[in-house]
């Protein structure tokens, strides 16, 4: 399910876990229902959470509707995946989901600023909704995303 546990179990010639394996699973394994938790709440107030990003990137920015929207669009498909690699605890889901088309679809719709404005509302957003916690279970994945983004663009071509 997840690449820790891959490790663990994939192991050849391995006939019993050691201890910091069995640590490594115990983690995990505790981690479940909080994980599942947040990934509940994600997946059933989706757009309770979305939508006052939206109304708020409409207000504060100059671009057409249709820009904004494409922009909350990429939010919601990043967020997906974020809980997804969470509730996984397997931060190379997250990356492999993202690269590449992200800082492409931001470029062609020209979103770039406006995606930098909606992971800041996004983190204030999950705030109000998640316990410090439960937003700290998905912090690492916010992050990488955000990284991904900037790191693309980087290197993606100008217009």
């Amino acid at each position: 399910m997840t690449l820790k546990l891959d490790a663990l179990f994939d192991a050849p010639g391995k006939p019993y876990l050691d201890t910091d394996d069995l640590s490594i699973l115990s983690q995990y394994i505790s981690s479940i229902p909080d994980r599942t938790a947040v990934y509940r709440i994600l997946r059933d107030q989706e757009v309770a959470i979305m939508q006052p990003i939206a109304d708020a990137l409409q207000q504060v920015s100059s671009q057409p509707e249709r820009v904004v929207e494409r922009s909350v669009r990429n939010g919601l498909m990043v967020l997906r995946y974020v809980a997804m690699g969470m509730l996984l605890d397997d931060p190379t889901y997250l990356a492999s989901r993202l690269q590449g088309w992200m800082a492409e679809i931001a470029q062609a719709y020209d979103t770039q600023s406006l995606d930098q404005q909606l992971f800041q509302l996004l983190q204030q957003q999950l705030a109000k909704v998640l316990t410090p916690a439960q937003c700290r279970l998905l912090q690492p994945g916010l992050e990488a995303a955000q990284a991904l983004m900037q790191a693309d663009q980087t290197v993606a071509p100008s217009r």
